[in-house]
């Protein structure tokens, strides 16, 4: 749960860049929100991994305790 809150987290600081970009037209905002958007990808990883390592051990747990 905390992986989401920290994606959630890192979604929120993007939005002065975003803003900076598609209002304001600055080129170098869109350099810093591609960067930010690789980090973002990054973190939308991990988490999913995450969450495929619980489903797996849940699964795992679900078969031996029969």
């Amino acid at each position: 749960m905390q992986k989401y809150q920290n994606l959630i987290e890192y979604l929120k600081t993007l939005e002065g860049d975003v803003l900076k970009f598609y209002e304001k037209g600055q080129s170098a905002a869109g350099t810093r929100l591609r960067k930010g958007l690789s980090e973002l990808k990054r973190l939308a990883q991990d988490l999913r991994n995450e969450v495929q390592e619980i489903k797996a051990q849940r699964k795992t747990d679900k078969t031996s305790g029969m």
